[in-house]
């Protein structure tokens, strides 16, 4: 390759990178995270200030609240369902509201306890089959179906949220998160695409015992002090995760697009997918070596994927081509954190 074709090559490269950020940029799932700023002014209005770090644990910010007991920490989280998806797939709603708390749990270094639900409908064949899915998918994760609010009238709309409990001995949380460490991203690539939808599932195949022992990998990283913090790769895909799990500190991060591990396929796709087994990691530095040996005789994949940073912006490398995604300072998404 000449010096001219390489210059071609560099400038199709970066282009290619700003025309993926805009992308990603303009995606709906991520602009609904902006609906987060209602209860995080709510959460300022009135916390008392300066707070200690116990404290803010207990406030939203993390995937759960978390409060301190004398062996560790109670989490506390929920999830609602988006209605169309309750009614068209009461099936993949009610297995779905338990697993995405059952993520929550995972993301703070937890290990789930019990589920309670409340559910509105107008079919009582739709809501024993959204009901029987939930109970499916706690029998199957070893979690407790515990009950909550049942409402059946014929001219009720569709809806469901679910909550959880858990506990952990040792935290993961966003408020550990500081510049110098290093970001890892932990996938299932054993997993499969959900139809043409940006979902990748992860328990296709695994008994209940496999997948209990999978969805409890990040409590064993806490524990180990392999990790200080995790975020569950849901809605708004690796991006919107990045800037939530960023948001409560300021810290930015550099984040190697071509590090990324992902399925064949289009990378659009997969950094915009809802993971059902995805986590952002970060690591201390002298702690790596240890957990990429955690993962040696892994099915999962655990791969450096960038750095954070004290940038307060999140800057994107692909190949030599750098990007900046967003600037946390001047685009706050959910206005928790500093």
């Amino acid at each position: 390759m000449n010096s001219s074709s390489c210059v071609a090559a560099g400038h199709d490269a970066q282009s290619a990178l700003l025309n993926l950020c805009d992308t990603l940029r303009g995606l709906p799932e991520i602009a609904a995270k902006r609906a987060i700023q209602l209860a995080a002014a709510q959460a300022q209005e009135i916390a008392p200030m300066p707070l200690t770090l116990t404290q803010r644990y207990a406030l939203p910010g993390d995937d759960c609240a978390a409060f301190a007991v004398a062996d560790g920490y109670q989490l506390l989280a929920m999830e609602g369902m988006l209605p169309d998806f309750v009614r068209t797939d009461p099936r993949a709603a009610g297995w779905s509201s338990v697993m995405v708390n059952i993520s929550d749990i995972a993301a703070m270094g937890g290990r789930p306890t019990a589920v309670v639900n409340a559910y509105w409908h107008a079919d009582g064949a739709q809501a024993g089959e959204l009901l029987s899915h939930m109970k499916r998918a706690c029998d199957v994760f070893g979690v407790t179906f515990a009950g909550g609010h049942s409402s059946l009238r014929e001219d009720y709309r569709p809806h469901l949220a679910v909550a959880i409990m858990g506990e952990a001995r040792r935290l993961l949380s966003s408020y550990h998160v500081a510049a110098g460490q290093r970001l890892f991203m932990l996938t299932d690539l054993t997993g499969s695409w959900h139809g043409n939808l940006p979902y990748w599932g992860c328990v296709g195949g695994k008994t209940p015992e496999q997948i209990r022992a999978q969805w409890a990998v990040p409590a064993e990283l806490a524990e180990a002090g392999l990790a200080v913090a995790a975020k569950d790769i849901s809605n708004g895909g690796v991006l919107g995760t990045l800037i939530m799990m960023l948001e409560l500190t300021g810290c930015g991060a550099t984040l190697d697009l071509s590090a990324i591990p992902r399925p064949p396929g289009d990378l659009l796709r997969w950094l915009r997918a809802f993971q059902s087994y995805g986590f952002l990691l970060a690591v201390e530095p002298d702690k790596v070596s240890g957990l990429l040996n955690y993962f040696r005789a892994s099915h999962l994949t655990c791969c450096p994927v960038g750095e954070i940073t004290d940038s307060g912006t999140i800057l994107l490398d692909d190949a030599g081509a750098t990007c900046e995604f967003w600037n946390l300072q001047q685009q706050p998404l959910t206005g928790l954190g500093v």
